[in-house]
């Protein structure tokens, strides 16, 4: 495992932690002690994969990166990204890819579609406006998930305040599913 380090301009890979605790005493702005050593040496034997980043003073830092890359430009190349494990990278694509597929396959019939929005409502006690969260379900003709949000916004739209705020369909906030082919 090497090491990327950067603190400003100054930046290079090295191929251990002796390597990059001499790059680091060799910038004068960073006092290096035992316990910054200590703490180095610690980051770098661990399981650890995230960039750590070390206070030099007040929102000033230099960060630590653990890479497989060979050399500075492997590294600036992304060629060394290091994979999740178990397959997720392929996982969490495909299951992104499924809830899209999903919300646009054809398939006429009967949806029920539930979207939680932002709904903009006077208070009567100040004259003010507010934002409620409103959950609203409705049972619908449609062609796709996409179609069922789209005449459930468009029906909303229409019946709301203008300000009111609605979610994406291929967010958290909207959720469908099919009940049925339509007679």
């Amino acid at each position: 495992m090497n090491l990327y380090l950067r603190y400003f301009n100054n930046e290079t890979l090295v191929h251990n932690v002796d390597e990059a605790i001499s790059f680091l005493s060799s910038i004068s702005e960073i006092e290096m002690n035992d316990e910054l050593e200590a703490d180095i040496r610690q980051y770098a034997a661990s399981d650890v994969y995230y960039p750590k980043r070390y206070k030099v003073r007040q929102r000033v830092y230099f960060i630590i990166i653990k890479t497989t890359a060979e050399t500075m430009q492997d590294f600036k190349d992304k060629k060394a990204v290091r994979p999740m494990e178990g397959g997720a990278v392929r996982e969490r694509k495909e299951i992104g890819a499924g809830a899209t597929t999903k919300l646009t396959e054809i398939r006429e019939g009967w949806y029920e579609g539930t979207l939680d929005f932002k709904r903009v409502v006077m208070v009567p006690s100040t004259g003010k406006h507010e934002y409620r969260d409103t959950h609203f379900v409705a049972q619908c003709k449609a062609n796709s998930g996409q179609d069922c949000y789209n005449r459930i916004v468009d029906y909303l739209r229409s019946r709301v305040d203008g300000r009111s705020q609605f979610p994406s369909a291929k967010g958290k906030n909207f959720y469908f599913q099919y009940l049925g082919m339509w007679k």
